[in-house]
């Protein structure tokens, strides 16, 4: 009994240390000024007729119309442990500098259904994502312990050994794991309320099952992969295993808390790679400076309208 005691109050003590050890990123922005926003989202918007602000205004009002979906992301966000303003925050992203809010959340249930039974694989040239990882460069990959860990080393082999390299004959894009191998419609493409790529939702799915409960998913069944990006409440979930790791992460490998900063949390959203970024931004603090993360022109969207954002919940 007294070795279990001591175990537990070891264990405790251990998180606490990790706590403590762990820099509370600052809130607000680091960029007085908004970054720049890419030329792809600026154009996107153009074509659709449309503004930033119209698009900001018509997620917010989605948010502010539909108690209903506020309340599923209240859920969401206490079974990861979160806040449920790094959720709004990474809808309200989304919406505001990729895709125009549908009008109803009814629209995005429609919008799933509609890819059920379809026909579809995750390939590239013909080789199945499975064939694929299956080839010896992707060894070292096996014993990794969750899909998280499994898919971030063989996204890491992909642009060690093959982005923009010819391999066994083939050549391979000089461009991310996820657009050659996991969007077999076209070149960037996200769908759904949590706008997740399948690849981040492949990474998130042992965590969404052990949170969640929903069944996990596989890279050979990729209606299956669509089905959960793109079904509104499933997608919560993924969303939320998203936001849960790139804490965890930044607090465990960069020792930085940005749980009170939803502009960083948003930020790491849009440009995912969480792990490697939190390795990165160790190594600039190595020799004893702080550098703190910074958000890009969308997660600083998010800080700069923080308080708008928390009155809907």
């Amino acid at each position: 009994m007294r070795r279990i005691t001591l175990a537990v109050i070891w264990a405790f003590s251990l998180i606490a240390t990790e706590a403590s050890a762990a820099s509370t990123v600052p809130p607000g922005n680091r960029h007085v000024e908004q970054p720049a926003i890419p030329g792809a989202s600026v154009r996107r918007t153009n074509s659709g007729k449309t503004s930033f602000d119209a698009k900001y205004e018509k997620v917010r009002d989605l948010l502010a119309s539909d108690r209903a979906l506020v309340s599923k992301i209240k859920k969401t966000a206490s079974a990861y442990g979160i806040d449920p303003i790094h959720m709004i925050g990474a809808i309200v992203g989304e919406h505001t500098f990729n895709v125009d809010a549908y009008d109803r959340l009814q629209t995005y249930y429609v919008k799933a259904a509609s890819y059920a039974g379809s026909s579809f694989s995750f390939s590239y040239d013909g080789e199945s994502i499975a064939s694929f990882v299956a080839r010896p460069e992707f060894a070292e990959c096996k014993d990794k312990r969750d899909s998280y860990q499994l898919w971030s080393c063989r996204e890491e082999i992909w642009e060690r050994d093959f982005r923009g390299k010819t391999v066994g004959g083939t050549k391979f894009p000089n461009n991310r794991f996820s657009a050659v191998f996991f969007q077999p419609f076209y070149a960037g493409q996200t769908f759904g309320l949590g706008q997740i790529n399948p690849l981040t939702a492949l990474m998130m799915t042992d965590l969404v099952h052990q949170k969640s409960g929903y069944p996990k998913l596989d890279e050979n069944d990729a209606a299956g992969v669509y089905k959960a990006i793109m079904e509104p409440d499933i997608s919560l979930a993924y969303m939320a295993a998203v936001l849960r790791r790139a804490i965890d992460d930044y607090k465990q490998v960069a020792g930085m808390d940005i749980s009170s900063n939803p502009g960083v949390t948003a930020t790491l959203f849009n440009i995912g790679n969480s792990l490697q970024r939190a390795r990165a931004l160790a190594g600039r603090n190595a020799g004893g400076a702080t550098v703190w993360p910074e958000e890009n022109y969308y997660g600083w969207l998010v800080n700069d309208k923080l308080e708008e954002l928390k009155s809907l919940l």
